[in-house]
């Protein structure tokens, strides 16, 4: 074991409140590949944007849902893989001292036993209603009952009309609130932050490692290549999260 994956495990045991902030590259050892690496084969000619924004879908609301669609199938299909067993069995041995907040728009930490995660994108197996529509607003909030909508790509309301959307948050959207503020409080009451798997360029997420630094929290990055975060942790750990998260977490309980 090198000093410095000693150092995290020391951190680690030390702790009495963790937060793990992952990202796409956690979910693509499980073959779920990144938002990107999506575009490819039938998709690679298309712009991230046109497929993933309000304005793409108000174009073409078939081709968003088809690319979509196929993404759903890539989810269901994969499985969590060690690192996220990893972190749902330290939550079980550990009640109440690890908090997960996810980029990921996969169930995979939850699949694993993971919970109460913190979901900042959003949820690619839910569907949204895209606009207002007067059936869900008087019954459900903002969750699409696939009752009320007609079979098509995409579903519609009989009634009005309204487009089913995935419930994922797309560019130019803001984060759910909920998610961002419980977040937030993780990453300001944290004693230790494991940043896993993730290149730390887009915000407000990468912003959560600066918060748990300033406010007086060890980070530890874990993640094959550098990061964007790598000058704002105190240790960086080289390697993918299903080879350095059972290893890490193996750290003695807390005495």
């Amino acid at each position: 074991m090198s000093q410095t994956e000693q150092q995290a495990r020391d951190w680690l045991a030390q702790a009495r409140s963790i937060c793990v902030l992952t990202g796409a590259g956690m979910s693509a050892e499980s073959g779920i590949p990144t938002f990107r690496d999506a575009l490819t084969g039938l998709w690679s000619r298309f712009d991230p944007m046109q497929l993933a924004c309000e304005d793409g879908f108000r174009a073409d609301p078939q081709l968003v849902w088809d690319w979509y669609a196929s993404r759903r199938e890539g989810v269901r299909a994969a499985q969590p893989n060690a690192g996220h067993l990893a972190l749902a069995e330290f939550q079980r041995r550990h009640p109440g001292r690890l908090a997960i907040v996810t980029q990921n728009v996969d169930d995979l930490h939850q699949r694993a036993g993971s919970e109460g995660v913190i979901r900042l994108h959003g949820d690619i197996l839910e569907d949204r209603w895209f606009g207002p529509c007067r059936r869900h607003v008087a019954r459900a909030g903002n969750v699409c009952d696939p009752a009320w909508a007609e079979p098509g790509s995409p579903p519609r309301c009989g009634e009005c009309g309204n487009l089913v959307r995935p419930g994922v948050v797309w560019f130019g959207e803001m984060l759910p609130v909920a998610a961002l503020e419980a977040a937030e409080r993780a990453a300001r009451g944290c004693d230790l932050m494991l940043v896993v798997g993730t290149s730390g360029a887009v915000y407000p997420a990468a912003g959560l490692a600066h918060t748990a630094r300033r406010a007086g929290a060890r980070v530890v990055v874990l993640n094959p290549q550098a990061s964007e975060l790598d000058d704002v942790a105190h240790a960086c750990l080289r390697g993918t999260a299903a080879v350095q998260l059972p290893k890490l977490l193996q750290a003695p309980p807390l005495h």
